[in-house]
């Protein structure tokens, strides 16, 4: 019987997303034309899709939608620019879940699907079974392969190592089929599918479960994995390590590309509220440190050195690996890490940011030429898109005379005196709110069923009193997520979409726009994703390569959308959980 309610809830919920994404993209189901000057884009007939050799699938994480042509001036030929001219780019793509964090977003993009169903509803949660904290993609059956290369750093900007305990990592926790997935399916697990990233969720969200990924440890300075892919690594992979790339950068620094004045934030390089990372600076030229200096990897991460140790193992990955040389169709997914961090520390509008963008756009440039030179760009299907975009520092804001933007004390929560009146209300002496973990309040359940209250009445009170707190937008029961009982606004549905009822915590906490929690794992950082606001869900979609047509498309289309469109034009089926739809302009339709 219980399981065929909580079944019931489940197939509730799933329903509920998907009638709720198809009400967002109603006024989208007849495509705008794309602004091309030939003619045949706006043909219903399809082009004949050309097989390609290879997928390559770049994700950049934290890039906003709007920074790449923000910050023009700092491009070169080869990157930004060739996806833009001589591809489609979509300028109007949102998410369209509520927790923009990275697991989040990489997981939605390989799957087509939100967060209600392929069930990574944060970077961290709160599993009530085991007791803890857990990390999105920790397994301890399958250790890594290198010694100590999970050792959790305290330096760390990234909350996501307070659960970072467990010595393993797998996909295991991904309940839906990934695009990777669905074509090793297809060709019988002949097509090779690699991802690699700084980042270990950023790597083992794209290689699925069928793919292979491959990560790098600030612990080690060596790009690792786990015994989920291999039992040891290949010659090429202890070879790349052994040359100790890492090592390049000590006693060297993160050093401006051109002179100050030719950049848009050339004269604000040193502010107050930029973070000041121990041993690095808020100005140029930020010093990366001497060799035996233990945070030298994790500065390298802090910077576009992290982009570029990726590059540098992803190429020797294809090379090695020889993706692309068959007629099955092979797949690499890589995923730069570096704008995210930079992020985090100076903020989007930043010289710091601005620089890190032109070496970015040199870092792809560099990646297209090698795949063009190694399999062809007109054999390989290119799409570039990200994770997330990512907000304004409230101190650039107040710069600008925008005063309503600053940082929420998440500490205080459970000590005002709206919580400590409900407690003297339910006859609770003890704390009730037991833990925040971005974006859920966890309440505790064992005070809760100790006093024989009522799970639902605790969480609607709390709830009502949070959305008094100065700062918070809304704060959504689970209990009311599960029964449905709620009005159908845009931000619910987002709040919906991102409910699972095994991971979720008991109350999903929005922030007002430009209202954010700094404090990450003990370091106070400037800028946070993760919120329900455009700022954070906005991001480019791009595809290129293959002989596809050129052209801007501005109609309203969504990161979930890349999926299928990569199943329909390989003639695959799509990922089991994908909602996404198939983009014409990029099928020839």
């Amino acid at each position: 019987m219980k399981l065929a309610m909580l079944y019931a809830v489940l197939c509730t919920v799933f329903m509920l997303t998907l009638t709720a994404c198809a009400a967002d993209n109603a006024v989208t189901a007849t495509p705008a034309p794309i602004s091309n000057t030939s003619t045949e884009s706006n043909s219903t007939t399809p082009i004949a899709l050309a097989k390609p050799r290879l997928i390559l699938q770049i994700t950049v994480d934290a890039l906003r939608g709007d920074l790449a042509k923000r910050y023009a001036h700092m491009l070169g030929d080869g990157g930004f620019r060739f996806l833009m001219q001589h591809g489609v780019d979509f300028t109007n793509a949102h998410y369209q879940h509520a927790n923009t964090e990275t697991i989040v977003g990489h997981v939605s993009l390989a799957t087509g699907s939100v967060p209600a169903a392929h069930g990574m509803v944060g970077n961290v949660w709160f599993d009530r079974e085991k007791g803890r904290l857990v990390y999105n993609i920790e397994d301890a059956r399958y250790h890594l392969l290198t010694a100590g290369a999970d050792v959790d750093k305290k330096t760390e900007i990234d909350p996501t190592q307070k659960a970072a305990k467990v010595d393993g990592r797998s996909p295991a926790a991904i309940l839906s089929s990934t695009f990777s997935d669905e074509l090793a399916e297809h060709y019988n697990g002949k097509a090779k599918i690699f991802a690699v990233s700084v980042k270990d969720r950023g790597a083992v969200s794209l290689a699925g479960h069928a793919g292979k990924a491959f990560w790098f440890s600030k612990s080690s300075g060596e790009f690792v994995t786990s015994t989920y892919y291999y039992q040891q690594y290949p010659d090429w992979v202890n070879q790349w390590n052994a040359r100790k790339p890492a090592l390049a950068y000590a006693g060297k620094s993160w050093e401006l590309m051109q002179s100050p004045a030719k950049y848009l934030f050339g004269d604000a390089d040193d502010r107050e509220y930029e973070t000041d990372f121990p041993g690095y600076g808020r100005t140029f030229p930020h010093p990366y440190g001497a060799a035996d200096d233990k945070y030298l990897t994790t500065r390298l991460t802090l910077s576009p050195a992290g982009d570029e140790l990726t590059l540098d193992f992803a190429k020797t990955l294809l090379d090695n690996e020889k993706l692309g040389q068959d007629e099955v169709p092979d797949y690499l997914a890589v995923s730069f890490s570096s704008t995210d961090y930079v992020g985090h520390l100076f903020g989007a509008s930043s010289l710091e940011s601005e620089d890190n963008i032109g070496r970015l756009d040199r870092t792809l440039a560099d990646l297209l030429a090698f795949v063009d030179k190694k399999v062809g760009l007109k054999n390989t299907l290119i799409v570039l898109s990200a994770d997330h975009g990512q907000p304004e520092i409230p101190g650039y804001l107040h710069d600008l005379g925008i005063e309503n933007s600053h940082y929420f004390d998440t500490k205080a929560l459970d000590k005002t005196p709206a919580i400590t009146a409900l407690k003297k209300k339910f006859g609770i002496g003890e704390e009730l709110i037991e833990a925040y973990f971005q974006p859920y309040v966890y309440l505790n359940h064992n005070l809760i069923r100790d006093k024989g209250l009522d799970q639902a009445e605790v969480e609607k009170a709390v709830a009502t009193e949070l959305e008094k707190f100065d700062g918070v937008a809304a704060a959504v029961s689970s209990i009311a997520l599960r029964t449905a009982s709620l009005p159908d606004t845009l931000l619910l549905r987002s709040i919906l979409r991102n409910f699972h009822p095994k991971r979720s915590g008991d109350i999903y906490v929005v922030f007002e726009p430009n209202v954010f929690i700094n404090d990450f794992d003990g370091l106070t950082v400037a800028s946070t994703h993760g919120s329900p606001w455009r700022y954070d869900t906005y991001v480019p979609v791009m595809f290129a390569g293959a002989g596809l047509k050129s052209g801007e498309v501005s109609r309203p289309v969504t990161p979930y959308d890349i999926a299928p469109t990569l199943s329909a034009y390989l003639g695959v089926k799509p990922p089991s959980a994908a909602i996404g739809n198939p983009l014409p302009e990029v099928l020839g339709y």
